[in-house]
């Protein structure tokens, strides 16, 4: 399946968005709809920031319209905070949050918003930055928590093989204790 990253507050801004290449503008309906039919025509199993950070409303618009199974993400929406997803859940807006250690501030934070999550019934992506380092703690936070999603880009650069190769010493460690979460960490779409 299909994992995009819109990333919607980099071209819209209180529910407008500009899709440059195309040159014209939508509303968060419009977006809505472009995304959904996505959805129908491609195996898409996750949509991260399909709105804007400031578009609460369509966010949850979104999150309701959305097919069943499919992980609505909050990077920029959520920002790793445990009070912003208590106010999206509370207004049915995402089922999945981006765990940014770096972005939140301290691992107490981040692990905070982990543990509203799964109070939640959210689902979790521990997620590297743009403009990482080698350091590998990520890693060892999403299999240690047990969040069953990390995100840490390509099998390219440096600072991301650093990554994918701590994560292939753990496994090697853990040996038949390990276990790889497949299509059950999106919740049952594939």
């Amino acid at each position: 399946g299909i994992a995009l990253d819109i990333a919607a507050s980099d071209f819209g801004r209180e529910g407008r968005y500009r899709l440059g290449l195309e040159q014209r503008e939508l509303d968060s309906d419009g977006l809505i709809e472009l995304l959904l039919r996505w959805c129908e025509r491609f195996p898409v199993l996750s949509i991260e920031d399909p709105l804007g950070e400031d578009d609460a409303q369509g966010f949850a618009r979104f999150t309701r319209a959305a097919p069943p199974g499919l992980q609505i993400v909050g990077d920029d929406f959520l920002v790793s905070s445990a009070d912003l997803l208590r106010e999206a859940a509370a207004a049915g807006a995402a089922n999945t949050v981006l765990l940014k250690p770096n972005q939140r501030g301290t691992l107490t934070e981040t692990r905070q918003c982990w543990d509203a999550a799964r109070a939640l019934g959210y689902r979790a992506i521990v997620s590297a930055r743009s403009g990482e380092t080698e350091d590998t703690t990520i890693v060892h936070l999403a299999i240690g928590w047990q969040v069953g999603q990390l995100k840490v880009g390509s099998f390219a650069r440096g600072e991301r093989m650093a990554k994918w190769n701590e994560a292939l010493r753990i496994e090697e460690r853990l040996g038949a204790r390990a276990r790889f979460a497949g299509a059950s960490a999106f919740g049952g779409r594939s």
